[in-house]
């Protein structure tokens, strides 16, 4: 038979066993299922009001513009020699001048479809000449923005041209272009990072006097590469 002292000492053993458990879990020293780290989530600005391209750019269109010499080459193996022969500052993917925003004001603009992302697509389409726009906003993000919107056809190219710095054009100079695509009769494009099938991702480029390429590679129909030559009107 347990008497009072007895009881108490039991008390007392347990009281100090509930502390070392405790000082234990609070130190380290058991076992404890610590809750995971919330995933970094990689966050962008689809308004094109942020600090940059980077910023504005979806994820799936960073992969586009680090891909676009891949998209390039394999264009250029599938359309025919006299093609690349006839134009070839147009077609040379190394060529970039000092410059390559074209100054404001309305333009000739042409696209040239190179490369079929599948059986049975047609290789190489150039389109007609239509007007295009290189305007100023109103409101900008603070880099000194320009857009870009093909005025006719039934596709349509709009969106922002973002100037780069020289450390991050260096040695290529060039402007990014981020934007999207209207058709047919749609009277305005949607807004970039809307719609992926309509997003586009591309860069601006001068390749002579007075002349310029928009370069859109992997572009969600038709090809593997758009080239948007860019000239002014006569």
């Amino acid at each position: 038979m347990t008497g009072v002292g007895g009881a108490r000492v039991d008390a007392r053993r347990a009281i100090g066993a509930l502390a070392t458990c405790v000082l234990l879990v609070a130190c380290g020293g058991g076992k404890r299922i610590a809750s995971a780290p919330p995933p970094e989530v990689e966050r962008t600005d689809p308004t094109g009001r942020g600090a940059g391209w980077r910023t504005a750019a979806t994820v799936a269109d960073r992969a586009r513009l680090r891909d676009w010499r891949d998209a390039w080459m394999n264009a250029l193996a599938q359309i025919p020699q006299r093609e690349i022969a006839a134009d070839p500052q147009l077609f040379d993917p190394d060529r970039a001048l000092p410059d390559p925003l074209p100054p404001i004001g309305t333009y000739r603009c042409r696209t040239i479809k190179l490369g079929a992302p599948g059986a049975g697509a047609s290789r190489f389409i150039a389109y007609g000449w239509f007007s295009c726009r290189i305007e100023q906003p109103a409101r900008t993000g603070g880099d000194g923005e320009l857009t870009f919107t093909r005025l006719g056809g039934s596709q349509r190219p709009s969106g922002t041209l973002y100037r780069e710095s020289r450390a991050d054009s260096a040695p290529r100079p060039r402007a990014i272009f981020l934007g999207s695509m209207a058709l047919g009769d749609e009277q305005r494009p949607m807004r970039y990072g809307t719609d992926a099938n309509r997003d586009l991702a591309g860069v601006m480029e001068r390749i002579g006097d007075r002349r310029w390429r928009l370069i859109l590679p992997h572009p969600r129909f038709e090809s593997l590469l758009d080239i948007v030559e860019i000239v002014p009107m006569e």
